[in-house]
């Protein structure tokens, strides 16, 4: 699979149409240096968007003025997965490209016109005028997607539900809200955000405990079947990149595997690179801290991609995926930690993708992309009743233990 999941034009050649005239997000993949045309109704002006493997560089079409990238520069790669955005923002009058997820920190070109310049409201006209991207009749570039919006801030990892979120948090930049996230991701989040949605229940309030015994505890269940999955992603036994997936309810057709899956990762065990079979995803800290590794792109040239952003999230915590933003990550439970994380991880397909990939993609150990099913180590139901079992176990060795010890 791509890094993202391509909506289906028919002709690769035909005008790409904006969503909204003069704004949005143009992703597009190609191997070869070519021209995209931004252009107005009838054609009769635009920008044209060169791009090589040294530079991305932007011309206006009525008076060729160039306009060369006032921040990073960057071009072309010739690393594998990797895919590219253009974004227009007529508002702010900001021309934008980048590498792999739309975004500021994907970004290699960067084009702000001047507020002073007497010329300010004629470019806000021009760029506004700006409807469709042409192709190169050469069909070496192809479109993946559009997207409404341009890319304009840092896009905040933390979620805050509505009955939370404050107008600091509307106004910064560390929090999103979770009504701006797309419909499917909103469900996701509906479902695990609740207050009540916690591990320690009134009917095992020593739930994390118990996991936490088991984990630690030679014989165990969590032990002895974190052990047999040291050869999951690799031929060659890992044991630290493993990690428990403990599944609810049943695979309904809608996400890669079973869509709510509990996920046990002991103090230094981490994934693999990996992306989320293009789904929304919601994932919630139930219990110890889990960081996360953010990439750009799937790449299988190990050590070549750095992670654009890393983040530590906490008990309680909501972070999110959507199919476009987020997609790849990796995860670790950090050795100077010293309690197991535990993560509410659930998966949703947009309603608009009719082309559902059951797979997560990762980077192997042998350098190349490999597919992995979502499976299921256990139903939670029993798990947590495989839990208590031993919980329980333990509290009466310990009190056969402190028998013996008064009569020694």
């Amino acid at each position: 699979m791509s890094n993202i999941k391509s909506l289906n034009f028919k002709n690769t050649t035909s005008p790409v149409n904006l969503i909204v005239h003069g704004q949005g997000v143009f992703l597009f993949n190609t191997k070869e240096a070519a021209i995209l045309t931004l252009a107005n109704k009838d054609k009769s002006d635009g920008l044209q968007v060169s791009l090589s493997h040294t530079e991305f560089l932007v011309t206006r079409m009525a008076n060729s003025n160039k306009y060369e990238s006032q921040g990073k520069k960057g071009g072309l790669t010739n690393k594998s997965g990797a895919y590219y955005w253009f974004s227009l923002d007529s508002q702010n009058q900001l021309l934008q490209a980048g590498i792999g997820e739309p975004r500021l920190e994907t970004a290699c070109y960067t084009y702000q016109f001047d507020r002073s310049d007497k010329l300010w409201e004629a470019n806000k006209s021009f760029l506004e005028s700006l409807v469709s991207i042409d192709l190169p009749n050469t069909a070496t570039v192809t479109p993946l997607r559009v997207l409404k919006d341009p890319v304009t801030n840092t896009v905040p990892l933390l979620l805050k539900g509505i009955n939370n979120l404050t107008m600091d948090d509307v106004a910064g930049t560390d929090y999103l809200a979770s009504a701006a996230l797309p419909a499917s991701a909103q469900t996701l989040y509906n479902c695990v955000a609740g207050e009540k949605f916690v591990l320690d229940t009134p009917d095992f309030p020593d739930f994390s405990k118990a996991i936490e015994y088991s984990i630690r505890t030679p014989g165990m269940w969590c032990n002895t079947r974190i052990q047999q999955k040291a050869n999951e992603f690799s031929k060659e036994p890992q044991p630290l990149e493993t990690y428990l997936r403990i599944t609810l309810g049943q695979n309904n057709g809608e996400s890669p595997g079973i869509p709510y899956v509990m996920e046990i990762w002991p103090v230094g065990h981490y994934s693999p690179i990996h992306n989320h079979g293009g789904s929304n995803a919601i994932i919630r800290v139930l219990h110890g801290s889990i960081h996360v590794s953010l990439y750009p792109f799937l790449c299988d040239q190990a050590n070549t991609i750095e992670p654009f952003a890393t983040k530590d999230f906490n008990k309680g915590d909501i972070t999110w995926i959507s199919p476009t933003l987020n997609q790849v990550h990796m995860l670790k439970n950090l050795d100077t930690n010293t309690d197991t994380c535990i993560t509410i991880q659930c998966y949703l397909y947009d309603t608009a993708d009719t082309v559902h990939y059951d797979y997560f993609d990762y980077l192997g150990n042998n350098n190349a992309k490999n597919q992995y099913e979502p499976d299921s180590d256990m139903d939670f139901l029993e798990f947590k009743k495989t839990m208590r079992q031993e919980w329980d176990s333990r509290k009466v060795e310990l009190k056969r233990k402190n028998i013996w010890s008064c009569w020694a």
